[in-house]
């Protein structure tokens, strides 16, 4: 994107105050900028730009300082006690230093001599531009992921808890479901809501795996509310840890499961009481059935894994109709790998996804049991579900969200300088199909792919005289230049998150080179961190393939040439043969993740 893009691209986004006493200047400027803003407003004077703030509240302001009835020193006091984070931009005169001081400590954006030039204009105007419009994207973000957790946590019976087990934290469904309000049950043990029939080995399993192994822990436990009745939930704890691999405290999160767990004993105690006659047994059984059909989605499955029954809620789910349906292959649903152990004579829980007639995805909570004759032998399978569907698009929202933060924090850095658009998310698929082939696990591939986006948030503690310099580097220069990989280092490798350790280790290593004459520590070889290593080719790739302000972007022979060149210099010489043999998905990326400029 050039810099007269850049300018359209984010400026018709940015509502803008321009004030100005000389009518020449200001109808010359007027002229300039008003079909390149989402809107203009003009002022001729301080007090009429006040009163025109105060009434459109524009993005941003660029004023004259010598002006009639209020001056512009005057108005940006009186705007900056109501907003006083709005840029401004002032034009001065070089006899208007006095003025130009005070200005610089009303903490002004920026300023501009006179006579204008209107290339230089536009430069300070496409930054300032960017980071206003990338400050309401990241507050929109966040306030979607906040109302995202707020739905979880209506939704999910949640909890947390000391390593020693002390409840610091409770919901209002927890509330609700144990009928304990959170100052009965805060300070408490989580035994205050346990049943006293429940088999305390599962207790023990459970300590074990959350405390002594620091693993989640899954399953369903029976619980008993203050007035005494009895309900289930299908359970997560997960312990969470501190840097050094110390437990600080449990989270668990639930959901309720009283209503299938109690329709499963009652049909157990009641297809064993032989006291009963065969017609009220009948009666029973049958009430049951029509009972467990409106509650839950229900499909009947032979031995050969055909599908032999299905209750009305699986048809309304599926939109497959009884014909479509009945006497078909249950893997008709997808090739589950799992799917001799679903049906292998015991029961099987887990989350599984179907298509359906649409091919429109949804999920379920599955439990299949299998029917016995009297002999013990099985005769078929049930399977009972729930729905899960909703939760499920919101955990992968909530995924989804994070990962766009991590894109606009990456984008902070790049909008000080002149990168593309599109950069962040094309170094970090590039570094995520590294990380596949050459299999690293899937913990370190997802933690790359979220990381890699902020290899350069350094940037944002290097000046913009030297970010945005249009000639050569000087020495000194240079040299602030390369410590943005030690900032981006020193801001995220306190953090206690995963992703922003990895991003930090990103930041820290994507300039070191294979041979030792890389920067800022000079690692060589697998001294360099591989998600440096990674993350150096990706990025560099993709700023050579694309267009910058200061360049055309290289021909992919051109690359290729340079890339051999550096192997075992620049590169790490497996990288760089794994980049070669498979270049056609490196390219796919490229060309999906492409930038569309508006003009």
């Amino acid at each position: 994107m050039n810099k007269e893009q850049d300018f359209f691209y984010y400026l018709k986004k940015t509502t803008l105050l321009y004030v100005e006493d000389d009518d020449s200047t200001r109808e010359e400027l007027e002229f300039f900028l008003q079909n390149k803003v989402n809107k203009l407003f003009v002022a001729k004077n301080g007090q009429e730009g006040l009163d025109t703030f105060e009434k459109n509240r524009p993005d941003l302001i660029i004023t004259d300082i010598q002006m009639p009835i209020m001056n512009g020193i005057q108005m940006i006091k009186k705007i900056k006690e109501i907003d006083p984070n709005v840029p401004i931009v002032i034009i001065t005169a070089f006899n208007d230093t006095d003025y130009l001081f005070e200005a610089i400590k009303l903490k002004v954006t920026n300023y501009l001599t006179k006579p204008l030039n209107l290339f230089s204009l536009s430069e300070t105007l496409a930054t300032i531009a960017k980071n206003i419009n990338l400050v309401k994207e990241n507050k929109e973000i966040y306030n979607t992921l906040k109302q995202y957790k707020d739905i979880v946590d209506e939704r999910s019976i949640i909890s947390k808890a000391t390593k020693d087990g002390i409840i610091t934290y409770v919901n209002e469904p927890f509330e609700k479901i144990s009928g304990y309000k959170k100052e009965e049950i805060l300070g408490k043990s989580h035994n205050i809501v346990s049943h006293p029939n429940m088999d305390k080995t599962i207790f023990i399993d459970m300590w074990k795996k959350i405390k002594i192994e620091k693993k989640s822990w899954q399953g369903r436990v029976k619980n008993l509310s203050k007035n005494g009745n009895e309900y289930f939930v299908d359970l997560i704890i997960k312990p969470i840890l501190d840097l050094d691999g110390n437990i600080q405290e449990f989270i668990s999160l639930a959901n309720d499961i009283t209503d299938l767990e109690l329709s499963k004993n009652y049909f157990e105690n009641m297809t064993q009481k032989s006291e009963l006659n065969l017609n009220e047994t009948i009666r029973v059984v049958n009430a049951y059935k029509e009972a467990i059909d409106e509650s839950n989605i229900i499909l009947r499955v032979d031995l050969d894994k055909n599908i032999i029954y299905a209750n009305e809620a699986f048809y309304n789910i599926s939109l497959y109709s009884k014909n479509e349906l009945l006497n078909k292959p249950y893997s008709m649903f997808g090739d589950y790998k799992q799917i001799d152990e679903m049906f292998n004579g015991k029961i099987w829980k887990g989350k599984l996804s179907y298509q359906n007639k649409n091919n429109q995805e949804f999920t379920l909570n599955v439990t299949i049991f299998p029917l016995k004759n009297d002999e013990g032998k099985v005769i078929e399978y049930m399977q009972i579900s729930h729905d899960i569907t909703e939760i499920k698009n919101l955990y992968e929202e909530l995924e989804e969200t994070q990962r766009e933060i991590i894109y606009k924090l990456g984008e902070i850095g790049e909008t000080r300088s002149s990168e593309t658009g599109n950069h962040v998310k094309r170094v970090a698929e590039y570094s995520k199909l590294f990380a596949q082939k050459i299999n690293l696990n899937n913990d370190d591939i997802n933690r790359l792919f979220m990381a890699s986006p902020m290899h350069d948030i350094g940037k944002i503690g290097i000046p913009d005289a030297i970010l945005n310099k249009a000639g050569k580097l000087t020495q000194e220069e240079w040299e602030i230049m390369k410590t943005h990989t030690q900032i981006g280092y020193e801001i995220l490798k306190n953090s206690k998150r995963e992703t922003l350790k990895t991003a930090g280790i990103v930041s820290y290593t994507h300039h070191e080179k294979w041979d030792g004459t890389g920067y800022p520590l000079g690692l060589k070889e697998k001294e360099i961190h591989i998600f440096g290593r990674i993350t150096a080719i990706a990025d560099v790739f993709d700023a050579l393939s694309s267009e910058r302000v200061y360049k055309k972007a290289w021909s992919l022979e051109k690359i290729y040439e340079y890339f051999n060149d550096e192997k075992g210099k620049y590169f790490d010489p497996e990288l760089i043969d794994v980049f070669f043999n498979n270049l056609d998905e490196f390219l796919a990326i490229r060309d999906k993740y492409k930038d569309i400029y508006e003009i």
